[in-house]
C-alpha cells in the first residue's frame, strides 16, 4: 500500500519547538518517513551525462540557484517557508524541489531546505513544516458548469441510478409528490451507465407515471412517454418546422416511439418554476467552491458561462469569497439571424471581463456543434448502425449537426477576427472534422496558434485531425471519467477497433500536440457522486490505466500517459488552455502561490492507489482555504 500521510502544513510562528511538534506529530503515524533526497534525484534525472560528482554538485548547486532567483536586493523577507517536502514543480523540466517561499500571495523562491530557510527572517515570516509530504500545484479542471452543479439538488436529493429500475423507482416516488399533471423530469443519467446500457421505453414510463407527463432528458436528447408526447401535440405526423437540427425517432409502425434527439425544444412543459433567488446560488456555488479546494482544484473553466452566471461570480469575488479562479467561455445561440450573432460576439469582444485576470476573465466562446456520444447523437463519419442501445432505427443515421459548415465559418472568423479562444462541443470524429476544416480556413485570414482554439470534449477523433490539431495549436478539452464510466457500452455499439483513436492523448502529445483535462461537471456536488465525477485522482488515474467500469482491460492502451503527464494534464496543460500559463499551472517563482498538499506520493505509489488520493491542504494565492481534519 502507498504511505498515507495525514499530516499538514501546519501554519507555525518562529518557534523551531513549534516546528518540530508538527514533524513529530506526521512522523507517528509514519515513524519510518525520511527527508526527501532530493538533490540526488534532480542531478541524476537532468544532467544524465555528468558523470563527475564534483561537477555535478557544481551543476546542481548553480541549478538551484537559477531556481531561487532570490535578489539580495530584496529587503523584504518571504511571507512563509515551506520546506521539509517532495515538491512536484511542474515547471518546464518537472523538477522535484525540498522547499519553496511565499511572498504577497507568489511564489519567490525554490530549492533546498537550507536555501529557503536561509530565507527566513525571525517574527515576520512562518514556517510550514510539509513533513516528507508531497506538494503539487493546485490542480485545474478545464470544464466545468458550476452554476448549474450547485443548485441541481436545491430541490431534493437525487439518489445514483445504475440500472433502469432505478430510474422507474426515482420517477414512481416522484409521482407520488408531484401534483398530477405536472411534469417530472430527470436530467444526464446517461444510457451507457445503466447495466441495462439503453433508454427506459415510453410504455416503462407511462407505467411508472401514468398521470404525469415524463421527460428522461440525456444532454441533447429526451426520451418521454405518452403524456408528454400528447400534450406537446406530437404524433406520427409530427415534422421539424423550425429549420433547426431535430429528429424523431419511430417504430416500425410509424409511431414515435418517444425518443427525440436534440429536439427537447419540441416538448410543452408547464410545470410550476422552482423558486430559486441570486442568494440561494451564491450559498451553493460557496459550498460546491469549497468542495473543489477539497479535491485540490484551484482553478476551473465555466465551459457555458451566460450573463447569470458572470453576476454571480462577480458577486463572489466582490464579497472575497471566491476560492477557486474562473475562466469562462461564454454561450451565444447558434440559430436564428446570423447577424444578431455576430453582432452577439462583437459585443462580447469589449465586455469588462475581457482584460486580463488571474481570478475572473472571459476567454472566450462556446456553442454546441453536435449532440452526444452517450446518447447517440454525435456526428460521426460512418453511420451509427442500427441500434437496440440507442434506439437508432435508420441504418444510415450518422447523428446530429447543429450548426451548417458555412454559418460555423461566420462565427469562428469573428471570434477569431477579436482575439478570443473559440471552442465548441464536438463529440463525434465527423463533428471533430468539421470544425478543424472550419480551424484550417480561418487560419489563412487570421492566424490561430497563439488564440488557444479548442476542441470540446473530442472523444473521437482520427489521425488527420490529431495532426492538424497539434499543427494548429488546438487544444482538445478531453473528459477521462467517460472513458471509465461509458466505454463498455460504446465497445457494445461501435466495437473496439473504432475506438482507436478514443481519447488519443499519447497521440497528441507524440505529435507535438497540448490537451486539457476536465470533468464537464454538469450536476450535484460531491466529487465521486456528481453528474460528471469531478475528482482529478480519477482523471490521473484513468488516463494512465485506459481502464473501465464493467468492462475487461484496457481501451486502447498505447495512448495511455505517464504519470508526468498525467499531473501535467491537470495543471500546466490546462493553465495554457485558459490564458494562464504566466499566473499558474507550476511552482516557479513569480507565480501564484497555489499549491496542494496530498497524503502519498503520486509518482511512486502503486497506482491503483493513485486514484484514492486525499488533499490534506489547499492554498490559493497564499491563503489556505481547505484543511483535511485531522485523525
Amino acid at each position: 500500500m502507498c504511505m498515507t500521510r495525514r499530516a499538514s502544513a501546519h501554519t507555525m510562528s518562529m518557534s523551531n519547538a513549534s516546528s518540530h511538534e508538527t514533524a513529530s506529530w506526521f512522523r507517528q503515524f509514519h515513524p519510518t518517513r525520511r527527508p526527501v533526497d532530493t538533490a540526488s534525484k534532480i542531478t541524476d534525472r537532468t544532467f544524465p551525462q555528468v558523470t563527475s560528482p564534483t561537477m555535478k554538485k557544481s551543476i546542481l548547486t548553480a541549478a538551484l540557484l537559477v531556481l531561487t532567483s532570490w535578489s539580495a536586493a530584496e529587503d523584504a523577507p518571504p511571507d512563509a517557508v515551506y520546506y521539509n517536502g517532495k515538491v512536484v514543480t511542474v515547471d518546464r523540466d518537472f523538477r522535484v524541489s525540498e522547499a519553496f517561499a511565499v511572498r504577497g500571495g507568489r511564489i519567490v523562491g525554490v530549492g533546498t531546505n537550507a536555501q529557503m530557510r536561509a530565507l527566513e527572517r525571525p517574527g515576520l515570516t512562518q514556517l510550514h513544516d510539509l513533513a516528507g509530504g508531497m506538494v503539487l500545484p493546485g490542480l485545474i479542471d478545464s470544464h466545468v458548469h458550476p452554476t448549474s452543479a450547485a443548485t441541481t439538488e436545491i430541490e431534493h436529493r437525487i439518489p445514483d441510478m445504475e440500472t433502469i429500475r432505478d430510474v422507474l423507482d426515482y420517477i414512481s416516488a416522484r409521482a407520488k409528490i408531484v401534483p398530477a399533471g405536472d411534469w417530472i423530469s430527470l436530467s444526464q443519467v446517461f444510457i451507457t451507465r445503466l447495466k441495462e446500457s439503453r433508454f427506459p421505453t415510453r410504455a416503462e414510463l407511462d407505467a411508472a407515471a401514468p398521470r404525469h407527463p415524463v421527460a428522461f432528458h440525456t444532454g441533447p436528447d429526451v426520451m418521454v412517454n405518452s403524456l408528454a408526447l400528447a400534450q406537446s401535440g406530437i404524433d406520427r405526423n409530427f415534422a421539424v418546422k423550425d429549420g433547426r437540427e431535430g429528429y424523431l425517432e419511430k417504430d416500425a409502425n410509424g409511431e414515435p416511439t418517444g425518443l427525440l434527439r436534440s429536439l427537447a425544444r419540441a416538448l410543452k412543459k408547464t410545470s410550476r418554476p422552482i423558486k430559486v433567488t441570486d442568494a440561494d446560488r451564491v450559498k451553493w456555488l460557496r459550498d460546491l467552491f469549497k468542495d473543489y479546494n477539497q479535491i485540490g482544484l484551484t482553478a476551473v473553466a465555466d465551459r457555458g458561462a451566460n450573463q447569470q452566471a458572470i453576476k454571480l461570480y462577480q458577486d463572489l469575488l466582490g464579497r472575497g469569497d471566491l476560492t477557486v479562479r474562473l475562466a469562462l467561455s461564454h454561450t451565444f445561440p447558434t440559430s436564428g439571424s446570423l447577424d444578431a450573432i455576430l453582432k452577439s460576439i462583437d459585443d462580447l469582444a469589449v465586455h469588462p471581463l475581457r482584460a486580463e485576470s488571474a481570478w475572473l476573465r472571459i476567454i472566450g466562446t462556446k456553442m454546441w456543434l453536435d449532440g452526444g456520444m452517450l446518447t447517440g447523437s454525435a456526428y460521426m463519419l460512418q453511420p451509427w448502425g442500427k441500434s437496440e442501445i440507442y434506439g437508432i432505427t435508420d441504418p444510415l443515421y450518422r447523428g446530429v449537426l447543429n450548426v451548417p459548415p458555412d454559418r460555423l465559418l461566420a462565427m469562428v472568423r469573428r471570434v477569431a477576427q477579436h482575439g478570443m479562444q473559440f471552442t465548441a462541443h464536438s463529440q463525434g470524429d465527423a463533428a471533430v472534422t468539421t470544425l478543424m476544416d472550419t480551424y484550417e480556413k480561418v487560419n489563412t485570414e487570421t492566424p490561430i496558434k497563439d488564440l488557444r482554439m479548442g476542441l470540446t470534449h473530442s472523444s473521437f477523433m482520427t489521425r488527420d485531425t490529431v495532426e492538424r490539431a497539434a499543427r494548429l495549436g488546438v487544444m482538445p478539452d478531453i473528459q477521462p471519467i467517460w472513458l471509465y464510466l461509458d466505454v463498455r457500452t460504446l465497445v457494445q455499439q461501435f466495437g473496439y477497433d473504432r475506438l482507436r483513436y478514443f481519447q488519443p492523448l499519447r497521440s497528441l502529445l507524440a505529435a507535438g500536440g497540448m490537451a486539457g483535462g476536465g470533468s464537464d461537471h454538469m450536476q450535484k456536488i460531491g466529487d465521486l457522486r456528481s453528474i460528471n465525477p469531478y475528482n482529478p485522482f480519477l482523471g490521473m488515474w484513468i488516463t494512465i490505466t485506459r481502464q473501465a467500469k464493467w468492462y475487461e482491460g484496457q481501451l486502447h492502451a498505447e495512448e495511455a500517459l505517464t504519470r508526468r503527464q498525467a499531473i501535467e494534464f491537470y495543471t500546466r496543460n490546462n493553465a495554457h488552455l485558459l490564458f494562464l500559463e504566466k499566473e499558474i499551472g507550476s511552482i516557479e517563482i513569480g507565480k501564484r502561490a497555489d499549491f496542494i498538499l496530498v497524503d502519498r506520493d503520486l509518482l511512486a505509489c502503486p497506482i491503483d492507489d493513485l486514484k484514492t488520493t486525499k488533499v490534506l491542504e489547499t492554498w490559493v494565492e497564499g491563503k489556505n482555504v481547505y484543511r483535511a481534519p485531522r485523525r
